[in-house]
Parts: structure tokens; sequence; C-alpha cells
């Protein structure tokens, strides 16, 4: 099993000159502010996703997709990849999380690690520590590769456990309950496995900091996963009545927290102080935002998109459609789209589409992007610094 090499390139982008100014309103706040809606500017055209994250793999050394070979190829894993090549020919989840790790069409499966390699660059060593210059490739200290592996481990074995099906609900048209029994062990065990590797790796490290750094984001992982089950599972799937505000803090633990604080990491691994700690930190946290925005907004915003396709009710744009709307009159909009019992999601994509939830959670995506960049203004410039603002770019491109 091994992750897809990336190998195009893309151009700079900069963000001297920001666009005129104007009003923009703040869903969390429920305000009108004035603010600059996407600070990035280019005189060449915007590149693809695919070759921002080649080039920045460039910067960093070598490709992160390779960098969790070495626990993906153990012996332990490939007796565990003979066990799911059993799940082929039925409908367990875990058959699809397996291909999505050889053929990542988004390319996402590494940008955790990618973030983490490009923020240790761009911030360098520290004064105070000297001692490990001899230790650094490419301007990456060894440790902080090892988090970049580490945080890459944690993200994929969550992924895998989220494979595991509820035998509860299952239906005649799911299978047979033997092969989703068999899966779920399965997915079970690949995902304990990967994260005891994480752990047996943050031992290493020997910096307890890190290790309270990178549980805390673990347990925030399991809570935001939590919340996001609870609230899918009331009301026949249907959103809870909750508004941004409340969505953004569950979409920092199940989204933001393990970037944003594996780049924290990076930066004590590297003995920076607490004022560089904390800007990385707060890139990681928004620009995992804007991430996670973009992805909510894929379903109303590709033009290829199939129109039957399921998106999710929990989503951003969603979310702010209906806060824009009013629970009410949202509720009503929902058995609108109802036929025989099940949701078109259709007629309900349309609908949402002519109100503003869109809009807005592209402004939202863009305001994250904007204070992902904010943090960025006291780094040094050099190429890892570029790269960094060029995923924000990308993250919040929406022509």
């Amino acid at each position: 099993m091994s992750f897809r090499h990336l190998s195009l390139r893309l151009p700079r982008y900069l963000g001297a000159l920001g666009p005129p100014r104007r009003l923009w309103w703040c869903p969390s706040l429920n305000t009108i502010s004035s603010v600059v809606p996407w600070r990035g500017q280019s005189s060449r055209s915007p590149a693809h996703w695919n070759q921002v994250v080649s080039e920045a793999e460039k910067i960093v050394g070598y490709p992160t997709s390779f960098m969790s070979l070495r626990c993906l190829l153990s012996d332990e894993l490939s007796n565990i990849a003979m066990q799911v090549r059993k799940l082929v020919g039925t409908q367990h989840p875990l058959l699809t999380t397996a291909r999505g790790l050889v053929h990542d069409s988004r390319h996402n499966l590494q940008l955790r690690g990618l973030v983490v390699l490009l923020i240790s660059k761009a911030a360098g060593p520290s004064s105070e520590n000297t001692s490990q210059n001899y230790d650094m490739v490419s301007g990456i200290y060894s440790c902080q590769r090892s988090l970049a592996e580490i945080t890459e481990l944690i993200h994929t074995a969550l992924l895998v456990h989220r494979g595991i099906v509820n035998l509860n609900e299952l239906q005649s048209s799911d299978g047979p309950l033997k092969d989703m029994q068999f899966g779920n062990k399965i997915a079970i065990l690949s995902g304990d496995f990967l994260l005891a590797n994480a752990c047996n790796g943050l031992a290493l490290l020997q910096n307890t900091k890190v290790v309270e750094l990178l549980a805390s984001a673990l347990m925030d992982l399991v809570q935001g996963v939590y919340h996001e089950n609870s609230t899918s599972a009331k009301e026949n799937r249907i959103t809870d009545d909750i508004g941004i505000s409340t969505w953004k803090e569950q979409a920092f633990l199940s989204h933001g927290a393990l970037l944003a604080k594996s780049c924290q990491a990076a930066m004590e691994l590297a003995k920076h102080d607490a004022e560089v700690q904390d800007l990385a930190f707060r890139y990681g946290k928004h620009m995992a935002m804007s991430h996670k925005i973009n992805s909510d907004l894929q379903p109303f915003i590709k033009e290829k998109s199939s129109d039957s396709a399921a998106f999710h009710l929990n989503s951003a744009p969603v979310v702010l459609h209906q806060e824009f709307l009013g629970r009410d009159s949202w509720m009503k909009q929902i058995r609108e789209a109802q036929d025989k019992g099940r949701l078109d999601y259709a007629k309900l994509r349309e609908t949402i589409k002519a109100g503003k939830g869109v809009t807005s959670a592209i402004d939202l995506c863009r305001y994250h992007g904007n204070k992902a960049l904010e943090a960025l203004e006291s780094f040094p410039p050099s190429e890892a610094r570029s790269a960094l603002e060029n995923i924000v770019f990308a993250v919040t491109r929406f022509s």
C-alpha cells in the first residue's frame, strides 16, 4: 500500500496588494464589517491544488507521500492488507478507505504532514537551539520529520476507524452481516495499529510537551467525531438547530486541532518561543478550517457533481443557510424536498444554492484564509513560507 507522488509545478502568488474592501457578514459574530475578502494576488493564472502540493513537496526535501511507508510496508500491516482483500466484493466502507489511501484524487492525505514540514522550514532553527543544527536536512530537523509522520499516522488511523459500520443500522442492501462484522474487526485492528505506531513515535521524540499536545489533539479528534455522529444520528439525519459558531467549534475539534497542535509541536521541537508557537498554531488552525469549508462547499460549486449525490446536512453551507432562513423555514424546505420518505438531494441542493448559505461559506473560507496569512507575516520570507501561502490560496480559490 502506498501513497501517490505528485510531480507538477505551481506559480507563486503575491499578497501585498489586496482587492478593494467590501462589506462582509461575519456569521459567528452576527455583525457586518469591512474586510479584505481575499489577500492573494497573482500576475499568473492560479495554480491547481495538485500543483501546489507537488511544488511544496520539492521544497521540504522529499515527497511526504512516502513518509509513512516505513509503517505501511511493515509485516504487521501487510498481514492486515491480506485480510482486507477478503472484503473485496462486499460493501464495507473500509474498502473505500483503502482505495482512497492508494488513489487519493484530491491529494489531501499528505496535507497535514506536508504543512508541518513547511512551517518547520519556514520558521528555521531557533537561536537557542544550536546543538541540533547538524541534524537538519533541507532546513528541517529529523525530529520534525518524525512529527510529520506521526501526524499523518494519526489522521490515517482516524480515517480507518471512521469506516466502522453501525451494525444496528444495517439494511438488507448492505450485504451479509458476517461481512460487515469481519470488516469492522479489520478496521479496528488496523486503525489501532496505526495509532500504536504513532504513540511509539511520540515517545521516541522524548519531549513531554509535544506528547501532551498530540495527546490533546487526539482527544479533540475523538470528541469532534463524537459530536458529528451524535448530531447526524438524530432526527433521521436532519441537522440539529446549531449556529455557525457551534459548527466552527465542532469543526475545529474534528478537523483543525490535529494540524494546529502539530504545527505548534514542530516549533516546540525546534525550541522556538511561545510567540512563534502561537503563530504556527494559528496558521494550522485557520488553514485547516479553510480546507474543511472548501471541502463542504464542493457539492455546491463543482460543475460535474452528481445531482443525486448526497451531501452532509451539517456542512458549513447548510448550517449557514439554516441560520439565515430560520429553523422553521429550513424544516419546511426539508419536508418539501422529501419524496416518499427519501430526501431528494438534487432538489435540496438547488434550494440551498438559491439562498445565501453558499456565498457566506465562501466568505467564511476566505476569512479563515486571511487569518492564516496573517499568522505567516512574522515568518521570514522564504520558499517554504510562499508554499504555505500558496496552499491557502489554492484552498480559498473558487473561480
